[in-house]
């Protein structure tokens, strides 16, 4: 009796050691818009289409049973033009910005169901980036339409004020608050992507005075070159900032120079010669020694290794992805890299794929048409904050 009473006990104290077995998954978050009537039709998607905007939660895990499925989908206004989402420092809340309307809108995600809170922000139009202080304490929004800086309290998200430019069409910015320093970058005008800017502006993050404007151009002004991302490298010291060149298709580096207070500026890696172009995101793995940057034209993910410095990156390999490779989402493990395939409804850079990239073999292993196959085009993606990596933003 003694010995089957044990040997009961010993099969439930062995099957509560067993680690539940749950199914995998991976939750992204993309906000999404209707594809053009031309590229319906190469989809063959017939009849009239009402507009439509929204942001869907999709499984992206490969080996997930529901790969692909919409599990949330939240509808938005048709004249929203929701562009881009980006996390805070902490991952606790999202600022999407919009193309259609001075608002900006914020989900809090720990709230479920999520919500979004407007925040007006009269004379920003034309919304691109939404960047945070390395703190947490300040948001700075760059309005590409109205040429100016607006910034915001990360805390109770009240606006604390709003800077004019002096270079038009602003797009990327990034903050250092080791050097008290800001850079944006001059773009193209949003009406019909023209007149290319061929500068970043140097900005004291705690005044917002203006101090200087740096060329990132090799060619005679005007270059045409449009800078359009900039980022920090994490770990760089002294400190660098990358700056992609979309219509240039090169990838210029900022570096900090203590004694001038200032930045003196170079190239540093050239597409053209791999024939690639519309370089736009990066992103750096936790280490420092990994950067990724997405080209739209052909749609390409590419691995730099920057181990020896991020102003002389060596190319590790070009992955192919879909036209129009634009944001990264990556996991926190960094095993993988979604990549949402479409850039501003542009003919031949919408695709409307996400391509499914295992950074650790260096390689495409799946793709999800859930979106494209409805007629629509994901023009942004982050994972929910349980996989999300920052990746250096």
């Amino acid at each position: 009796m003694k010995r089957s009473l044990l040997y009961v006990v010993s099969v439930i104290f062995g099957m509560c050691s067993i680690p539940t077995l749950t199914h995998a998954e991976i939750l992204a978050m993309m906000n999404y818009e209707s594809k053009t009537e031309e590229s319906l039709k190469t989809l063959k998607i017939g009849g009239p289409q009402e507009r439509r905007e929204g942001i869907a939660i999709i499984d992206v895990d490969p080996e997930s049973e529901r790969f692909g499925e919409i599990l949330m989908d939240i509808p938005l206004p048709p004249d929203l033009v929701a562009h881009h989402l980006f996390y805070d420092k902490s991952m606790n809340k999202i600022y999407m910005t919009a193309l259609g309307q001075s608002r900006l809108h914020v989900i809090d995600m720990n709230t479920h169901p999520y919500r979004l809170k407007k925040i007006e922000t009269p004379g920003c139009t034309v919304q691109e980036d939404a960047v945070f202080s390395d703190d947490n304490k300040t948001w700075y929004l760059t309005c590409m339409g109205s040429q100016n800086l607006v910034v915001g309290d990360v805390k109770t998200d009240a606006i604390k004020t709003t800077l004019e430019l002096p270079k038009p069409y602003p797009h990327g910015f990034a903050v250092h608050g080791g050097i008290d320093r800001g850079l944006v970058t001059s773009t193209v005008r949003a009406s019909d992507l023209g007149d290319a800017g061929e500068t970043v502006t140097v900005i004291q993050a705690s005044t917002g005075k203006i101090l200087s404007s740096h060329k990132v151009s090799n060619k005679p002004s005007p270059s045409g070159e449009a800078p359009v991302e900039i980022l920090f490298a994490p770990k760089s010291n002294p400190p660098v900032a990358l700056i992609t060149n979309m219509y240039g298709g090169t990838m210029w580096a900022a570096i900090w120079d203590p004694a001038a207070s200032d930045f003196k500026v170079k190239q540093a890696f050239n597409f053209n010669e791999i024939k690639m172009g519309v370089p736009l995101e990066m992103y750096f793995n936790e280490n420092g020694d990994r950067l990724y940057v997405t080209t739209a034209k052909p749609g390409h993910l590419h691995i730099f290794d920057v181990s020896g410095g991020v102003t002389a990156p060596k190319l590790l390999k070009s992955i192919p992805t879909a036209e129009g490779a634009h944001h990264v989402a990556i996991t926190k493990d960094e095993r993988y890299g979604f990549v949402q395939n479409a850039l501003l409804n542009l003919p031949g850079m919408s695709d409307g794929s996400i391509t499914v990239v295992d950074l650790k073999q260096e390689k495409a292993v799946a793709r999800i048409d859930t979106l494209k196959n409805m007629g629509l085009n994901p023009n942004s993606i982050v994972l929910l904050p349980e996989w999300n990596h920052l990746a250096g933003h």
